[in-house]
């Protein structure tokens, strides 16, 4: 079982955003902007603390927490709007680091594509199964028992690009010091609410790796200020979603996606029927063991589908860090496109053009 981590401390090498200078105080129209976005950062986050921790890494869950980071990054590019920061109040080094986080985020939302699609394949392999469930043939029954056994043997494999996402989340949370923005109220504003949305993207996408990777290694334990408005209930979602997951992994589980176990239950309790056959007393029992593999796999496969939606769509607004610089360096009258690679489907990765509207 892997080790809880030590809780990752904030620090800043480039100064600390939240330090306002003695005397000085955000005029009444930016900290009114400012507050409008922690509220709604607070409330994204209210959503993602569950009502019950069955729901925790469920799909539906993980769904409304992809949502939930969507609209945050819509939210700040809102923001960005609204300060109508001039290219001037960049620095290069700052430029360069948030290409560079846009980067890291596409690469880890690509590997999380990667996943869904391959869980969804397994679906082929369930659907198998029941076709062949059909008949009553021993000859089938067999051929469904191996079917059940591929299944097992590909939900259990290792996903290459998922077990990369550990080195990608350091360097996230390393994203998180942020550069010292000298003189300009507007890009305190800005940095302040870009710390938020990167500390809730980070912690979101190390929630998704370790339920990927099956590990607790890749879970985030993320330290954020007391005195901002939205760390009391970003304390909470992680506090309680980590302890489940912990909880669920040290009992020797191999998973912590809700549907994937129902799924893999109801294939352990098939599995004596198509081995050894049915038995005269056992027909009901059998036909209630199809029905449940049945609604539980149409579920998870249903549960997926929505999930790598949510989840292509999230990675497209992913690459908001680069909207941000390209709206900074074009003349706010005009428009400006940005090329960026994104996932565009659940195979392949095409370069794509965000037109954001300057």
């Amino acid at each position: 079982m892997s080790r809880p981590q030590e809780p990752q401390r904030p620090f800043f090498h480039f100064g600390n955003p939240f330090r306002t200078p003695k005397g000085s105080q955000l005029p009444p129209r930016l900290l009114s902007l400012l507050n409008a976005f922690e509220a709604t950062l607070s409330e994204r986050l209210q959503r993602l603390v569950p009502k019950d921790k069955n729901d925790i890494l469920s799909l539906s869950w993980m769904k409304l927490a992809m949502e939930s980071i969507s609209e945050v990054h819509c939210e700040i590019n809102n923001l960005i709007t609204e300060l109508e920061l001039p290219v001037t109040d960049w620095d290069e080094k700052w430029i360069d680091v948030y290409l560079d986080i846009s980067v890291k985020l596409l690469d880890i939302s690509i590997a999380f594509i990667s996943e869904l699609t391959r869980l969804n394949q397994g679906h082929l392999l369930l659907q198998c199964v029941l076709h062949k469930l059909e008949s009553n043939s021993s000859d089938q029954f067999l051929r469904a028992c191996s079917s059940v056994d591929s299944w097992r043997q590909h939900i259990r494999s290792k996903n290459p690009r998922v077990e990369t996402c550990r080195p990608i989340l350091d360097k996230l949370v390393e994203s998180l010091n942020l550069p010292k923005v000298k003189n300009s109220a507007k890009g305190k504003v800005l940095m302040r609410a870009m710390y938020g949305a990167k500390v809730a993207t980070t912690y979101i996408c190390s929630v998704f790796a370790a339920a990927f990777s099956g590990s607790t290694q890749n879970l985030l334990d993320l330290s954020v200020p007391t005195t901002l408005p939205w760390a009391h209930v970003f304390s909470d979602v992680q506090t309680t979603v980590n302890t489940e997951i912990r909880n669920i992994f040290s009992c020797g589980e191999f998973t912590v996606l809700r549907e994937l176990d129902a799924v893999d239950a109801c294939s352990k309790k098939l599995y004596p029927f198509l081995q050894d056959g049915v038995g005269p007393a056992e027909g009901e029992s059998f036909k209630n063991s199809v029905s449940d593999l049945k609604n539980t796999a149409e579920k998870l496969s249903q549960g997926l589908d929505n999930l790598s939606k949510e989840e292509i769509s999230t990675s497209q607004l992913q690459g908001y860090f680069l909207t941000c610089i390209a709206f900074f360096s074009d003349d706010s009258q005009k428009r400006g496109d940005i090329l960026i690679c994104i996932p565009t489907s659940e195979i392949g990765i095409q370069p794509t053009k965000l037109r954001v509207l300057l």
